[in-house]
This record gives C-alpha cells, structure tokens and sequence, in this order.
C-alpha cells in the first residue's frame, strides 16, 4: 500500500492529480479516443515487461520534466514486480479533459483499466495520456489502486 501511494505521489503528485476528476470540469468524451488508448496500452506493455527504462524514455515530455529518470526507475520495480504478470486488463473508462490540477493546460485523456495481476485479483490502473508537443498521444501519468 505505502509503495502504490508512492507511486501515485512521483506519478501525479507532481501533477496535483487527487486520483478524481469530479471536482474538476471535463469535456466528455462519446468513445475513447483509439489513438489514446493505443499509446496507453503500448506504454503498459513496456511496464509489464518490465522495461521501466524504456516505459520512463516514452514518456511525455511533461512527465519527464518532473520525474527525472534515476527517480523512476528506483520507484516502478519496488510498487509493480511484487503485483506479478498482468492476468487481464480491460479497459473502463476514458475521460478527455484539457485540464489537471497542477498541469499545464493540454488535451488529456484519463483512462481506467480494471486490471488483475497474478498477485492483486483487482486493481484500477489509471493511465493519463496527453497530446504531446509533436501532436502524439504520450503517458504524462500512472497509478494504480
């Protein structure tokens, strides 16, 4: 438990994120935006193969800026290799907004897998995904509960 709340804190905490958006005006989205979830998912896949290095290096520029690499890598293998593999991971919700507490103003989507790992039957993944700089959709957050 201490490690997940670490991890929220490095991940959004720079951020502001409370792990709610509903005090927070957001623009609805109809469906999730694929190119979102697609990056959100890929992104994943390297944190479930363990590649934290490369998780951190495809990351958005923001997040970059406020977790220095040597942090996250000393944060992503202690909160995630004692969940196990992934079982099952289907998505749940995804919600667009332009705003975050603490964040710069962007296009962002917050996207909530439920999630069972060999060792926690049931988790919630939140992945936040923001339109980059050069127009592409990167990780800008994560946290699990």
């Amino acid at each position: 438990m201490q490690r997940t709340l670490l991890l929220a804190f490095i991940c959004f905490g720079c951020l502001g994120f409370t792990g709610s958006l509903l005090a927070q005006e957001s623009v609805p989205m109809p469906k999730p935006d694929q190119e979102a979830v697609r990056a959100a998912e890929a992104w994943l896949a390297l944190v479930d193969a363990g590649k934290y290095a490369e998780s951190w290096k495809a990351a958005a520029s923001y997040l970059k800026s406020v977790v220095k690499e040597k942090k996250w890598l000393a944060t992503m293998a202690p909160v995630r290799n004692p969940l196990g593999n992934v079982i099952s991971r289907k998505l749940k919700s995804s919600e667009f907004t332009r705003e975050l507490p603490g964040a710069p103003d962007g296009q962002y989507f917050v996207i909530q897998f439920t999630t069972q790992f060999a060792n926690k039957t049931s988790a919630i993944e939140t992945v936040t995904p923001v339109k980059d700089k050069d127009g592409q959709w990167r990780v800008s957050g994560y946290l699990i509960k």
